[in-house]
């Protein structure tokens, strides 16, 4: 049998730059396999939060109107309609001022 030029004791032993190659390789490796676990981490973690908050029953919009943001301040609840009007609601639902935005 012809000896094995593959072996790698002896070929590290011949090149010594290839015990560092393989060192960074793993490395690198590892670093790569960390960043992905918090890639994934962070994607969970954001798309884990609850949806933004329903529309309260007592608000109605007008015919053929729907909500595309609502705001809740502190004694007023604020409606952007997605045919662009924006209205002011006290908390009781009683439409107190609209606006037509641009």
């Amino acid at each position: 049998m012809t000896k094995d030029d593959n072996d790698w004791k002896e070929t590290a032993k011949a090149v010594p730059e290839l015990r560092f190659l393989k060192t960074l390789v793993t490395a690198l490796s590892l670093v790569m396999g960390l960043g992905m676990v918090a890639i994934v981490a962070l994607l969970w973690a954001r798309l884990g939060q609850p949806v933004l908050p329903e529309l309260p029953e007592n608000i109605t919009l007008p015919e053929g109107a729907g909500a595309d943001a609502v705001t809740f301040a502190r004694d007023w609840i604020v409606v952007v309609t997605d045919t662009g009007e924006v209205l002011l609601y006290d908390r009781n639902g009683v439409l107190r001022d609209q606006a037509q935005s641009r």
